[in-house]
């Protein structure tokens, strides 16, 4: 809660006119009883008009003073409440974006974004409530005490006695549904999840007509959050009747204690209907706690979600060496390099070792499984090795900042993934400030350029979510496209061709002998790696061979059955 609420420090002075307008309208809630004991004492016991035009006219004054606070505070508690739910939400963001791999594959996205969504709205909705009433009902309680005690010690010690027990009951039912309330943000989770899986593999779905298998799905979490919130808003809701009764009870007992202590002279007329005032003014104020009790819950589940977020590792970073990343020239080492998936076992590479010269490509071979992507994916560090050290030029990038390091690759996923928007914002996306001919030189280099060229709106053509009226192949050279725009230092093609035919591959690959950047090629075919400087061989997260591919077509046996086999299939596929 206190990372959450940390948030508020910015806004102290909005806090304090809201908190000072909350008292103005409490201070008049709590004289208007003593006022109309006056009234009725001194006014109408006594028939004097006069006494109850003052103190009637000032009762006037005051409610519309508190009216004209109320407006006020309302404006500024919404204040608060809006700009602390955007700077919460603007650091969860941003922490998410600074996450490594590994941290983020500790929440699952369904989650990040209720949290993001849900759990900042509960947490808004809580601080505009306390700065509007939340605060004024505990306050009206012991002020309605203390100004009972004030007028008639006897029986004000009737609510004196009944309200600690009621507090009592008010903070276990708020700890039960702090939990209760934990486990509804949980399941709304869980429905989230099956929600977006839903609508992402949509066409999947509908191929092999899965769609009552995706419906029982949803129905089964649907109806675990909707159970799991009707038996926290049931136990919240005993609150109120058990309050009332409690508070009843008390008023019937000043009533009945009250009448003796008239006729025997001890308390006036107006004494005990300003106390059943207070009383009254009291039990409202306590039917406000079971729904104050269903907020805090609330918002105490959504504090320590977002906590969890905001207090999840955090990414090395050294801006110390940013001046000096400046003149990074691209050679690359591996010096015995060992990696595990968190919450896993086994290595998934074993004492990797390789040396690449700056402007050189190195192509990397191997099964599915072998740890090709898993190795590309440590040089910007996606992920943090577990063993052994990673060296661009001279540098560990370890001791590297992860926004400079990552500043300066190149980087083209196994998985493909495109932007709503046009063609030139996708492309741009790897260099946003690139002017249209950068544009149009990397999709020429990506071999995309000829096709974009026929579309009706060229490089303005919009792109439907996630490319969705593009081919493989061609949003494989997007991609490839977005990467070369940045002219980077370092190339990691994670398979970037396995959609492409061998001529545009082969166009492809010979224009990347006009940047001078060291390239990381993975890849299945050997025909892409014919021509690459270097190549390893990986088998079981271990570098079976290395060489050239003269070397290797000599020396390793695996080589050799891998393009023996390839050979065959390109004959069978020219027959």
């Amino acid at each position: 809660m206190s990372t959450v609420f940390g948030f508020l420090k910015p806004f102290k002075l909005p806090i304090f006119i809201a908190l000072f307008l909350m008292l103005l309208e409490l201070f008049v809630e709590l004289i208007h009883p003593l006022l109309l004991a006056k009234i009725i004492d001194d006014g109408i016991i006594q028939e004097d008009f006069s006494v109850i035009v003052r103190w009637g006219g000032l009762m006037v004054g005051l409610s519309f003073l508190a009216f004209i606070a109320g407006v006020v505070n309302s404006f500024y508690a919404a204040h608060v409440s809006q700009s602390t739910g955007f700077l919460i939400r603007s650091s969860m963001y941003q922490k998410i974006q600074m996450f490594a791999f590994s941290q983020l594959q500790c929440f699952e996205t369904s989650s990040l974004i209720t949290r993001l969504t849900n759990d900042v709205t509960q947490i808004q909705n809580t601080i505009f409530m306390s700065l509007r009433i939340m605060l004024r009902a505990p306050l009206l309680i012991v002020g309605g005490a203390i100004m009972a005690l004030f007028i008639n010690v006897k029986i004000a010690l009737i609510l004196v006695i009944a309200i600690p027990l009621i507090v009592l009951f008010l903070i276990w039912m708020m700890k039960k549904g702090g939990t209760l309330f934990s486990q509804v943000q949980a399941k709304l989770d869980k429905v989230n999840h099956v929600m977006r899986e839903n609508l992402t593999a949509m066409r999947l779905v509908k191929m092999f007509v899965r769609s009552k298998h995706e419906n029982k799905r949803f129905k089964k979490g649907n109806e675990q959050l909707m159970n799991h919130t009707v038996s926290a808003l049931r136990l919240m809701e005993l609150t109120m009747p058990v309050l009332l009764f409690l508070m009843n009870v008390g008023v019937m007992a000043i009533l009945w204690f009250g009448s003796f202590e008239v006729n025997s002279g001890g308390a006036q007329v107006g004494e005990i209907v300003a106390i059943v005032n207070y009383a009254t003014r009291i039990t409202s104020a306590l039917t406000v706690f079971s729904m104050i009790i269903i907020v805090f819950s609330r918002a105490r589940a959504s504090a320590e979600r977002i906590s969890e977020v905001l207090e999840h590792g955090k990414e090395q970073k050294d801006e110390q060496l940013e001046k000096e990343l400046e003149k990074l020239e691209g050679s690359l080492t591996f010096d015995h390099v060992s990696f595990q998936y968190p919450n896993t076992q086994g290595d998934v590479l074993k004492e990797v070792s390789f040396h690449v010269e700056k402007g050189k490509t190195l192509a990397i071979l191997g099964a599915t499984g072998s740890g090709k992507s898993t190795l590309v994916q440590l040089i910007p560090k996606l992920y943090e090795v577990n063993k052994g050290n990673i060296f661009i030029d001279s540098f560990n990038i370890d001791d590297l900042s992860s926004f400079q390091l990552r500043d300066q690759i190149g980087y083209v996923p196994q998985e493909v993934f495109l932007f709503s928007g046009t063609i030139k914002e996708n492309i741009q996306w790897g260099k946003p400030e690139a002017s249209i001919e950068d544009v149009i030189e990397a999709a020429k280099h990506a071999q995309i350029h000829d096709l974009i060229e026929q579309l009706p709106d060229q490089y303005e053509t919009k792109i439907g979510q996630k490319g969705v009226n593009l081919s493989g192949g061609q949003k494989q050279r997007l991609s490839i496209a977005r990467a070369l725009l940045r002219k980077p230092k370092l190339l990691l093609l994670d398979d970037c061709t396995s959609a492409l035919d061998v001529k545009t591959e082969g166009r492809f690959l010979e224009a990347l002998e006009d940047y001078s950047c060291t390239t990381l090629l993975i890849t299945q075919k050997i025909s892409s790696a014919i021509k690459a400087d270097q190549i390893i061989l990986l088998e079981d997260g271990q570098i079976i061979a290395e060489g050239t591919h003269e070397q290797l077509a000599k020396k390793s046996t695996l080589y050799q059955a891998i393009l023996q086999s390839q050979e065959r299939e390109e004959e069978r596929v020219d027959v």
